[in-house]
């Protein structure tokens, strides 16, 4: 009934295997990848029919987390996993990023891959899985894909790089100063495809070797792939790329002069006004049949390339008029808005971010519910990216894949440098409206954040700014990299290399390929020349924030304080009545964890010092020998009590409240009277022993044994 195909081998510490033949038959190409005891399965179809009039190739792929995968049950009131979390989004686009240039050019079929995560060990992110599962169903199902891809996770730690490191040592990196990469590279056997990932200030140097590193672990995945598919592939789908070189050929005629004069325009929104005049002038110049042709598009974007990538490699000019490593015009500007806590204005060229940072308290934490357990996040990066940044009237609605993946790009390049929570309490969030753009809005984010949270006096270790490389390269061999890439030139490019850091390093690096992968000499090239890109940026943005900034009025005061695991219980009193009568008195927001940090927070300083108090004198012993102010609670025949210290009574004897004999405590005191007192220590049963007699009631302070005994 089955025809199985299963192969495995030894990759680092576990055992990767692909099956098919068993599961999903019905599909072009299915395959359980399982790395350890985490297994994803991916599923691809693809229609053997191009859509009529279709320009583009529309492929989608949808990466799904179960929750049964690791033995939980979806929180929430709909015990049912709903929309696509931003985990499942991000491994998506991972996914995506570099298999789509992978087609057969001129391939236009609905292609759809699904990946979803059957079982997760808790230690092999399923991420990873997911990639390889995806490439070896794509290999197999006869659909015109130029693979296979590997790919694998690198760490980096004491200087040696980790493949594949565990689940818990990538969580929360900021957290374990030992860790300081988490990488993901993708690529064919003789190139890299697509790299993604969080850095801590790592060089140039060890970013390309991090890379390198990947490409030769997954090696022998792809060679598993192959052997898979030696025993499982489907027959090639027959498909020939539709060839169009007459209407290509008829296009240029028509419009290549005017295509050139529109390209020659500096300002973008002339040169895009420019460029759709020419467009309509090829399509009138054109016989009704070739104006009718589903390659037409396709004819039509080669004439631009053709145009904006010669000229570039050319004469080392690009559309703007700058040279390939000068980066745009830039202006900064910090306290725009009044009442938000900070707000940055990053404009460079014709991109722009308005980027505004709000401190809030551990009430305001995100939590995170993953396969792999529940946890919090302190820092909030949101991204958006209305139609009106590039002078459209568009639909507007919930994040998309796009926003989501540029506003994680930007967290990953700032959360290098946020200080630790124990120094800085705040939930931080940063939301990054883009106002205009032509290329490179999530880098913008990158500058305007880092910005935006100094203005609000985040004290973080250093600023970071980020710039976008692109690539032209030539089937001669010939190339040319940009710094700082326009739109147009990421569009018609063939690479886009975002790079993010400080003077110290790289914090993020993300590499996308729409060719068959660039050499290391290209990528090192790119890296030394984001470096010089970077460094000017950083010097720019230095220019508008002078000095340490003050805190914003609007923004709440937080002040932490440790107190004994033991005394927790106290704090909180029964059923939460103690910590709730310290907020309602202080009217201060308190937060305490199970390590026994407590955070205080409130705009007002008395608030926060009240509370302190309150708590303070909870927690702390009083000291032997100390001198304290207290009230007289209760009097009896041999004293008075007197409460002295938080809630803590002790008893004055009768012989220690004056230096005289008394025939009662009331001759002298009263309920509710203001006494100093000194704590003398403990009795055998642990009471408490005060003294007025030793403190002069008037000063406080303590009454010398010579002047006692003299009176």
């Amino acid at each position: 009934m089955f025809n199985e195909v299963k192969k495995s081998m030894q990759w680092g510490e576990e055992t990767l295997t692909l099956e098919t033949g068993k599961v999903a038959r019905q599909a072009d190409g299915s395959v359980i990848a399982t790395l350890g005891e985490t297994s994803v399965m991916a599923n691809v179809t693809f229609a053997k029919k191009p859509k009529p009039g279709q320009d583009f190739f529309p492929l989608t792929v949808h990466y799904q987390e179960k929750y049964y995968a690791a033995g939980k049950i979806p929180g929430g009131f709909f015990k049912r996993e709903a929309r696509p979390t931003e985990k499942e989004t991000l491994t998506a686009r991972l996914i995506d990023r570099p298999i789509r240039p992978l087609f057969v050019s001129g391939f236009k079929h609905e292609v759809l891959v699904m990946c979803t995560v059957l079982s997760h060990d808790l230690v092999n992110d399923p991420d990873m899985v997911a990639m390889i599962a995806a490439s070896a169903a794509l290999t197999i199902s006869g659909a015109p894909f130029m693979g296979p891809i590997g790919a694998c996770r690198v760490g980096f730690e004491d200087g040696e790089y980790i493949l594949n490191p565990t689940v818990d040592d990538m969580q929360d990196l900021r957290l374990n100063p030992e860790q300081r990469l988490d990488l993901v590279v993708a690529g064919t056997k003789d190139a890299v495809m697509m790299v993604e990932s969080e850095a801590y200030e790592l060089s140039e140097a060890e970013m390309l070797g991090a890379v390198k590193f990947a490409h030769e672990q997954f090696q022998p995945v792809i060679d598993l792939i192959i052997d898979l598919a030696e025993s499982a592939a489907k027959e090639p789908f027959d498909f020939q790329a539709p060839d169009y070189s007459d209407l290509s050929a008829a296009v240029k005629a028509a419009g290549e002069t005017q295509m050139r004069a529109a390209f020659a325009i500096s300002d973008k929104q002339e040169r895009t006004s420019a460029v759709s005049a020419a467009r309509t002038a090829i399509v009138e110049a054109l016989t009704e049949e070739q104006a009718g042709d589903a390659n037409l598009g396709s004819a039509m974007k080669g004439l631009e390339a053709s145009i904006l990538r010669g000229d570039v490699v050319k004469t080392g000019t690009r559309i703007d008029g700058r040279k390939t490593d000068e980066i745009r015009d830039i202006v900064c500007q910090t306290g725009l808005l009044p009442r938000t806590h900070g707000s940055a204005l990053f404009t460079r060229g014709e991109t722009q971010g308005l980027v505004v940072t709000t401190l809030g308290t551990g009430d305001d934490e995100q939590f995170i519910d993953a396969l792999h357990g529940n946890f919090k996040s302190n820092f909030l990066l949101h991204y958006n990216f209305p139609p009106y940044s590039v002078g459209e009237a568009g639909r507007v609605g919930p994040p998309g894949r796009r926003e989501i993946g540029h506003g994680k790009l930007a967290w990953r390049a700032l959360q290098a440098v946020l200080p630790a929570s124990t120094d800085f309490p705040y939930t931080v969030r940063l939301v990054s409206e883009i106002t205009e753009s032509n290329g490179s809005s999530s880098m913008a984010s990158v500058c305007g954040g880092s910005l935006s949270m100094m203005d609000a006096g985040v004290p973080l270790k250093s600023a970071v700014a980020g710039v976008a490389m692109g690539l032209i390269l030539e089937d001669s061999g010939d190339y040319a990299i940009l710094s700082d890439i326009l739109g147009d030139e990421d569009h018609l490019g063939d690479m886009d290399f975002k790079v993010a850091g400080t003077e110290n390093g790289i914090t993020s690096l993300q590499m996308d390929i729409k060719i068959a992968g660039i050499t290391p000499e290209i990528m090192e090239k790119a890296l030394d020349q984001a470096k010089a890109g970077r460094m000017h940026i950083l010097g720019e943005m230095a220019k508008s924030i002078t000095g340490a900034q003050e805190f914003s009025e609007h923004a709440p005061r937080i002040e932490t304080m440790q107190v004994p695991t033991d005394k927790i219980r106290e704090v909180i009193g029964s059923g939460g009545k103690v910590i709730r009568e310290i907020v309602e008195v202080s009217g201060a927001k308190v937060d305490i964890n199970d390590d026994g940090i407590i955070k205080i927070a409130s705009p007002n300083g008395d608030s926060i010092k009240k509370a302190y108090d309150m708590i303070w004198s909870i927690v702390a012993e009083p000291e032997e020998g100390a001198i304290y102010t207290g009230t007289v609670v209760k009097i009896v025949d041999f004293g008075a009590f007197v409460n002295f210290f938080g809630k803590r009574d002790g008893l004055v004897h009768v012989s220690q409240i004056e230096n005289r004999r008394l025939n009662h405590p009331s001759d002298v005191l009263k309920e509710g009277q203001e006494v100093k007192v000194k704590l003398l220590g403990f009795d055998d049963r642990g009471k408490v022993r005060l003294s007025m007699k030793v403190v002069d009631q008037e000063t406080g302070e303590e009454v010398k044994k010579e002047e006692a005994e003299g009176e």
